[in-house]
């Protein structure tokens, strides 16, 4: 070992030393005339540069998130509209490896068509035989119309005399949110905005005091919107919850852990990794900006709607295999996987079953968990978690200068540049620049034999809106290419 880098590998010593000009110069005579940066770098859908070779940083840190060797949360949708078959589903799911439960409301981000409405007592019929102070993680999806659904799990939690501070509870409000998704606000922002401060208050005079909002960038990346649109869009809307509850007397240390974030995780690791990545390193900012230490957020991670194929639908297990990698390996601390037969309609146990195990493959048998931040020095992960971070901080940037997220949503501005980049996905995908497998390429012409349940779709009736403004609803990539239902 006498006179070798402690950096080396044992293999590469038995090849000579190679330099990036030699490569260079190769790659070169290979391209013949062309500029190499014509012909093997790329562009991500926000013009950010990718280069074909990276070399180590030398001197990067880990970006701090889950703590080292902390397995992240394995949740599973609760999403039956049935109040005693999501119960049975929810005990199933636990006693096979799910460590957390996604309860759906009709009507959210993620319902899809499906998902629980708001009846009195339902949480508890859902919930029932679970034991909250087990160490499980219960998360909320919501609309407008479930709101109630978290207070009712807070009151049955109290009745059972259970502390607040025992359990792992994350109450997914968000109505900007649900403003930007279903297409109008209820009030104008500046009585809304109180309103949902006095609902966190009020939550925290009971004793829960963390994640009872989230910033949901998945809506941004499920209408067909950019990473860099997603993270401007999750922080500006975190910051207006900061904002909203510093204004009601709320400390903004203590506001800052009410907030969580949901990232969409799809099939290009590279960006999925570097998004997260990102996202802890912009909070930071914000937090230092308050004149707070930071203390790593929390990201949870939903494996990415728009990709998702109704025909062909086997391919999509590979799709969310590589998402749940690369949010793992990105620091998520919690990762829904959407069962492969989604687009179908309600998924079986069996889709279920292989939703959970992917999860449970790379953590026990891959291991993936085993290590903090393993790409950190990884030269492609720091550059493009970097101009991710630049690219993402000018968008909120504006954001903040159109006066925050409730009045550019209001405005349109955020609906705008999410709509040019779906529209260009979606051009992309139409001249197979955008390969979707199963769908604009390598179709299986025939009717793959999948089952979903047969239940049908929850009709959910809008909300009275007073201020009007552009929706931003969820669509499939592939759902030109499909045949007719």
């Amino acid at each position: 070992m006498t006179g070798r880098s402690s950096d080396d590998l044992p293999l590469a010593a038995e090849f000579p030393p190679a330099s990036y000009g030699q490569w260079r110069k190769l790659a070169e005579q290979v391209v013949n005339d062309a500029r190499i940066e014509d012909r093997l770098e790329s562009r991500t859908a926000d013009d950010l540069r990718v280069k074909p070779l990276y070399a180590r940083v030398p001197n990067a840190s880990p970006v701090a998130g889950r703590r080292p060797g902390d397995r992240w949360q394995v949740l599973q949708r609760i999403d039956h509209p049935d109040p005693a078959a999501s119960n049975t589903e929810a005990l199933h799911e636990l006693e096979n490896g799910a460590n957390g439960l996604v309860v759906v409301g009709a009507g959210s981000a993620g319902a899809h068509g499906y998902g629980l409405n708001a009846a009195e007592g339902l949480i508890e019929r859902v919930l029932r035989g679970i034991h909250f102070d087990a160490g499980i993680a219960i998360e909320f999806d919501l609309s407008p119309q479930t709101k109630d659904l978290p207070l009712a799990l807070a009151t049955l939690v109290k009745g059972q005399g259970i502390a607040p501070s025992a359990v792992d509870i994350r109450f997914g409000f968000d109505p900007l949110g649900a403003v930007i998704l279903g297409g109008g606000f209820p009030l104008p922002w500046s009585e809304f905005g109180p309103l949902a401060a006095r609902l966190a208050a009020e939550l925290a005079g009971k004793g829960f005091t963390r994640h009872l909002v989230v910033a949901d960038g998945r809506i941004i990346h499920g209408a067909g919107g950019t990473e860099v649109q997603e993270l401007a869009y999750a922080l500006a809307t975190a910051v207006a919850y900061l904002r909203a509850f510093e204004a009601s007397g709320i400390s903004i240390d203590n506001a800052r852990r009410m907030i969580f974030f949901r990232l969409a995780a799809d099939a290009d690791q590279f960006l999925t990794i570097a998004k997260f990545r990102a996202l802890r390193k912009l909070w930071q900012r914000i937090e230092e900006s308050c004149g707070l230490a930071p203390a790593a957020a929390f990201i949870g991670a939903e494996t990415a709607w728009r990709t998702m194929t109704r025909d062909d639908p086997y391919v999509n297990i590979v799709r969310a295999t590589i998402a749940t990698f690369a949010a793992g390996l990105g620091g998520a601390d919690a990762v829904t996987v959407l069962p492969f037969t989604a687009a179908r309609g309600l998924p079986d146990r069996f889709a279920r079953r292989v939703a959970r195990n992917t999860q449970l493959i790379l953590l026990d048998e891959a291991n993936l968990a085993k290590v903090a931040d393993p790409a950190a020095g990884s030269g492609w992960n720091e550059d493009l978690t970097t101009q991710l971070g630049r690219a993402a901080w000018a968008q909120f940037q504006e954001i903040e200068a159109a006066g925050g997220a409730a009045s550019a949503i209001e405005q349109g501005l955020i609906q705008e540049k999410v709509a040019a980049a779906r529209a260009q996905l979606e051009r992309d995908a139409a001249a197979r620049k955008l390969v979707l497998v199963g769908a604009n390429a390598f179709p299986d012409v025939g009717d793959a034999s999948v089952a979903v349940l047969d239940v049908a779709k929850v009709e959910v009736p809008p909300m009275p809106t007073a201020i009007a403004v552009e929706p931003l609803p969820p669509v499939r990539l592939a759902e030109p290419f499909e045949r007719p239902a």
